[in-house]
């Protein structure tokens, strides 16, 4: 699960770490309602309007403004919201502002230094890597330099002595390493005790005072940890594709592509398996879409929904091995949605392997699709079939 900012901010807010005074807007009137309370609880008349996407160079591609009246901020935020977004990370099409974060401004005259600070889970080392550099901000990536590494043995947590050796690094004063050593052990603790896969701070803000600030945060959650987060489960997916976040609810793991053959498949390694084989073929996949181990007539019928709701395909790719489940039921549960929508114009190809695959390929004869016994069968058809269309 990708947090966008403020949902990482909660978070981090949570463990005792500072971040600026916000507050989170979706339509007009709440960024009115949200400046002008920022206004009078900081008496400055200055605020920054931050749009919530999970992609990065937000700045550069105008989705972060300054505003400095309620005028200001009305007019800089219906310029975000409900607009497109389009950075350096996303597609050319951009993504949907649904929301932008109306934030106090938080950097006083004087000198106010930003870092960069993040921390991941490094599967073959078995450590926690904590990442940081003195410079932080934009382009971070080309700063290669100045970047950091700290291994943390999960066992016992980030120490003393390397917290001394982070601000050694980054060249702090011993009067900001009291401040340093509170703001790393709380986000260490945040990072554990939320399940994260990723948090990251960019920039993160000391300033002249020593105060130690997130500016800016994202994170990634591990969704198999859910049950153990009952109140993050209120946070909201709406940086989803409208399908990606209906096959989300149907326990249906679904991810879109720009390709024109839609496939549909049990299993996360079989699916990358077809769609290595659809791109050997020349041809690219419209989508990822794995049922799981339950693929059961809901779930198949879920599927075909999904693919038939993409325009842009041409032809359709069932790649099922029934280990768990039953070929029989697969072929049931394809025969059941056949019969629903009557007709489908759309050359359908069918690959299944595993238990009751025999009594499958006697349901299928019922219905207009090419049966394949093998991947490579399987590419074959697809070259024929993208040729004739």
């Amino acid at each position: 699960m990708k947090l966008h900012e403020y949902q990482a901010k909660k978070i981090l807010k949570t463990f005792g770490i500072k971040v600026p005074y916000r507050i989170i807007a979706s339509k007009m009137e709440e960024t009115v309602y949200a400046a002008k309370k920022i206004f009078k609880k900081t008496k400055k008349y200055i605020c920054v309007i931050k749009a919530q996407i999970n992609a990065g160079g937000r700045g550069k591609g105008g989705g972060i403004k300054i505003a400095n009246s309620i005028k200001d901020v009305y007019k800089k935020a219906s310029n975000i919201i409900g607009k497109k977004l389009v950075t350096n990370q996303t597609n050319k099409k951009g993504k949907m502002v649904k929301k932008v974060i109306i934030s106090e401004e938080v950097y006083t005259t004087g000198k106010n230094k930003e870092y960069y600070l993040s921390i991941f889970s490094d599967r073959n080392r078995y450590k926690n890597i904590l990442i940081y550099s003195k410079e932080g901000g934009i382009e971070i990536e080309s700063k290669k330099k100045s970047v950091f590494f700290k291994k943390i043995d999960p066992y016992i947590g980030i120490q003393e002595f390397q917290m001394r050796k982070i601000a050694f690094h980054l060249k702090m004063k011993d009067s900001a390493l009291m401040n340093l050593k509170l703001f790393l052990k709380n986000f260490y603790n945040a990072y554990i005790a939320s399940d994260a896969y990723l948090l990251e701070i960019n920039p993160l803000l000391i300033t002249k005072k020593n105060e130690i600030l997130a500016i800016d945060a994202k994170g990634i959650l591990d969704e198999n940890a859910m049950f153990r987060h009952i109140d993050y489960k209120s946070m909201d997916w709406d940086d989803l594709d409208s399908r990606e976040l209906e096959a989300k609810k149907a326990g249906v793991n679904f991810l879109k592509l720009d390709g024109e053959v839609a496939c549909m498949v049990n299993g996360a390694g079989l699916a990358m398996a077809t769609m290595d084989m659809i791109k050997l073929t020349g041809a690219n996949p419209a989508n990822f879409l794995d049922l799981g181990g339950q693929a059961d007539l809901k779930r198949i019928k879920k599927g075909l929904d999904l693919i038939l709701k993409d325009k842009k395909v041409k032809l359709i790719l069932i790649n099922i091995f029934g280990g768990i489940v039953r070929c029989d039921i697969v072929a049931e549960g394809i025969l059941k949605f056949f019969e629903k929508k009557n007709f489908i114009n759309l050359p359908i190809i069918i690959r299944l392997e595993g238990t009751n695959v025999k009594l499958a390929k006697k349901k299928l004869k019922k219905i207009n699709c090419f049966y394949v016994s093998s991947l490579e069968e399987a590419a074959m058809k697809i070259k024929v079939l993208l040729k004739k269309s």
